[in-house]
């Protein structure tokens, strides 16, 4: 099941079901009015909106194109956004740089941070910045949507209330990241909205794709029509969605409509910029700049600039995006 969010004037939009082939949609309101309500009873509403995406797909109800800028996200003001930081190899290669710490807790106790989630950006939204020389890069992850979470949740517990699947652009402002660091605090004005691709799916809809709470798919990054990368999300992830979960709700518990970020899709790898077709390539500027340097004693790849395009994407077996695709373009406040 495929499920996105329409913009409608309202501030948590109009949740509708969208064919397996991303070009239908048919509104889910005679069922639940936006995902948050769906996410609220869950366990009662599945069966119906199940029974409709069944529908769309087989032409029993004919549904309407669906077009991505007509997307938000999937959920546009959620109750929480947790980024963890599932593959060690992006720690390994970000560590390096300026104000990073290097925790012994790393490779034992995923790290999570709390991102603002009051704005949550759609698929097609611009990436708009206050300033053009702040560093700007991009992350492409993973991310889950959950159901109610209890505190202290085996790891049981907390696969089961995995609901959703889908991907993000964690979009970071690299220059500030060590003012954000050395208060003491954590991140903030370094993190600015994070925006999400047009569809969430059911894990279980997924297929042999989903497996041991990881996403098996090659994620491609594309910066102005060149292949930036295509790191498989489901290869190097030391902690799986399971262990994040567990570690969120170490000491809270956890509700429904809970996002929780994978952190940037990384495998190991020593080949720098530019990608190959059948190459791995990077999820995010900082670690191809990382590359760079240890091969030619400098980074070479710039970060973001406006007008920059970034295009971010699941890529299944046939070659197309299973949760549609991210495509946003740099903007200058």
């Amino acid at each position: 099941m495929k499920l996105a969010t329409l913009r409608n004037g309202r501030p948590d939009g109009q949740l509708v079901v969208v064919s397996r082939d991303l070009t239908r949609y048919v509104s889910a309101s005679r069922i639940v009015p936006n995902l948050q309500a769906a996410l609220d009873e869950w366990k009662a509403l599945y069966p119906a909106l199940s029974a409709l995406a069944a529908e769309l797909d087989a032409g029993a109800v004919a549904g309407q194109p669906f077009d991505p800028d007509m997307a938000a996200a999937p959920l546009p003001r959620a109750y929480q956004w947790i980024d963890g930081a599932g593959y060690l190899s992006h720690l390994e290669r970000v560590r390096s740089l300026k104000g990073s710490k290097n925790a012994e807790l790393q490779t034992s106790r995923p790290l999570l941070y709390q991102g603002g989630s009051d704005s949550l950006s759609g698929p097609t939204d611009a990436i708009t910045v206050p300033e053009a020389d702040l560093a700007l890069d991009f992350e492409a992850e993973v991310a889950v949507i959950t159901g109610p979470v209890p505190m202290r949740a085996t790891r049981e517990q907390a696969a089961a209330a995995i609901r959703l699947v889908t991907v993000c652009n964690d979009v970071s402002l690299r220059k500030l990241v060590v003012d954000d660091l050395q208060n003491g605090f954590g991140f903030f004005h370094a993190k600015p909205s994070t925006s999400f691709a047009p569809v969430v799916m059911t894990p279980e809809s997924l297929g042999d794709a989903w497996r041991d709470n990881r996403l098996h798919l090659p994620v491609r990054v594309q910066i102005n029509d060149a292949l930036f990368g295509q790191p498989n999300a489901g290869i190097d992830m030391h902690f799986d969605f399971a262990a994040l979960i567990v570690e969120a709700a170490r000491t809270r518990k956890l509700a429904a409509g809970t996002i929780i970020g994978s952190g940037t899709i990384s495998n190991r790898h020593d080949e720098p910029l530019p990608t190959r077709r059948d190459g791995i390539g990077f999820a995010c500027i900082a670690e191809a700049r990382t590359v760079e340097k240890l091969k030619y004693g400098r980074a070479r790849t710039p970060f973001l600039k406006p007008g920059d395009q970034v295009r971010i994407a699941a890529i299944g077996p046939d070659g197309q995006p299973v949760f549609g695709e991210i495509d946003q373009r740099v903007v200058l406040l």
